[in-house]
């Protein structure tokens, strides 16, 4: 079995095995408005090609190059694109653009400690340092074994940020059809997809009624 087949398999697993039962509500909320964001996109027209001076909204420079990198870490390009290629940094700053101030707070506060955490271990923000140390401090923020209260806004902030890289790669056109030679329904079979009657979801119940079940074509 090729290791492309094999990263395949691993990210199905990670996208099916959903967020942690101790996850932060500002975590699991996030993660639903990236899948929310995610079916709008699938259930929308075509998108128009990547614009080259595409800028982010929510994100300042630092953060957006941020993201970039440690979603490239989790999802590095190997036979086949990583994030950084899928451009999940874009998916991400959508999500973040419409998300809760709260939830968006949260994120940021991650974002900050990330950089703070590694000034302490290394000596320099996360992005001056070597890709072994990058490596390092996910795998502190990764382990569910580290019960340690210095790093749980990292821990926490690890949950998010996965979640919303894996969820905006299988959303982009590598990730669904260059990694996963897959027609679009794969992302659809794992989540719930969108909820909009616009956009083909089920029409909201009356009360007191359940809501009936949308036939298939």
């Amino acid at each position: 079995m090729s290791y492309g087949v094999n990263r395949r398999e691993m990210l199905r697993k990670m996208m099916a095995g959903g967020l942690g039962a101790a996850t932060a509500p500002w975590v699991a909320s996030l993660a639903e408005a990236a899948e929310e964001r995610a079916a709008h996109m699938h259930a929308a027209a075509p998108a128009a090609a990547p614009a080259a001076d595409w800028m982010p909204k929510a994100m300042n420079a630092h953060q957006n190059e941020m993201v970039i990198q440690l979603s490239e870490l989790i999802i590095p390009q190997t036979d086949t694109p990583g994030a950084k290629a899928a451009l999940v940094n874009r998916f991400v700053d959508g999500v973040l653009d419409d998300a809760d101030p709260r939830d968006k707070k949260e994120f940021f506060r991650g974002l900050t400690w990330v950089d703070e955490r590694s000034r302490d271990l290394f000596g320099a923000d996360f992005l001056a340092t070597s890709p072994e140390q990058q490596n390092a401090l996910l795998t502190i923020m990764s382990s569910g074994k580290n019960k340690s209260l210095m790093d749980q806004i990292g821990v926490d902030f690890f949950q998010s940020i996965k979640s919303m890289t894996i969820t905006g790669y299988y959303t982009s056109e590598i990730g669904l059809r260059q990694e996963l030679g897959d027609d679009g329904q794969l992302f659809f079979a794992e989540f719930k997809g969108c909820t909009h009657p616009e956009h083909g979801g089920p029409a909201p119940a009356p009360k007191g009624k359940p809501a009936k079940p949308t036939k298939k074509a």
